[in-house]
């Protein structure tokens, strides 16, 4: 767990650490694709990533999940990245969104796998976020595919997801995809939320706090946390 003073040092800590497995991955294949997680956390990380020295016409852009909205709404995830991390250098990086024009996740799936195949698989590195209520990626607390999604099984990479605590209908990668990354990073902010990460690092069921199945797998996250 690396811990920080405040959002400015972890965001540019957290970008060195993404830009240096991209890097690194770029030197090895020729390529390399990063899944990013929305919110309003994220922001200032953006940025930073966004600066960084790096050969970003061979590097995928994707998000680990996405709100089943459009990209004019400021729900959407998609409209965050492209505000924040598309720009500057970043801006000839290859963006794969995970909503479309389709009325519903699941009209519109079949589209968006098509879409993510001309990025680099297994991920480069995935940085994921966590919710009040224990909830990473759209893995939420009561979701109609939980069990689906968290299967260290699941044949599917992309997975539609419904929730009380989601909002809108969510579309996210699966379990299986994240761990398959050569990085994971868990990126936290708010004096609010370590009550919860203890929590979740504590015992209990995985389907009451799903963040649990990225920190109980073989290789877990690194976290990163500032008050």
């Amino acid at each position: 767990m690396h811990v920080f003073a405040d959002g400015a040092a972890l965001a540019a800590a957290l970008a060195d650490f993404v830009a240096s497995k991209l890097a690194a991955r770029v030197a090895r294949d020729g390529g390399a694709s990063l899944a990013v997680s929305g919110g309003r956390t994220p922001t200032r990380f953006f940025e930073a990533l966004s600066a960084r020295d790096l050969p970003w016409s061979k590097i995928g852009i994707t998000l680990v999940d996405e709100r089943w909205v459009r990209e004019t709404s400021d729900r959407s995830n998609a409209r965050l990245v492209r505000e924040h991390l598309l720009k500057g250098p970043a801006a000839a990086a290859r963006f794969v969104a995970l909503a479309n024009d389709a009325p519903t996740p699941e009209d519109g799936l079949f589209a968006i796998n098509e879409a993510l195949e001309d990025l680099y698989w297994p991920l480069a590195c995935a940085v994921l976020g966590m919710g009040e209520d224990g909830h990473t990626a759209s893995f939420f607390p009561g979701g109609d595919r939980l069990a689906e999604v968290l299967d260290p099984e699941a044949t599917l990479g992309l997975m539609p997801m419904r929730a009380p605590g989601a909002g809108e209908p969510r579309i996210t990668l699966t379990l299986p995809v994240l761990l398959a990354a050569d990085a994971l990073a868990l990126h936290i902010e708010g004096e609010g939320k370590r009550p919860v990460l203890q929590a979740a690092l504590a015992d209990g069921p995985v389907e009451e706090m799903p963040v649990r199945a990225v920190l109980r797998a073989p290789r877990p996250p690194d976290i990163f946390w500032c008050p």
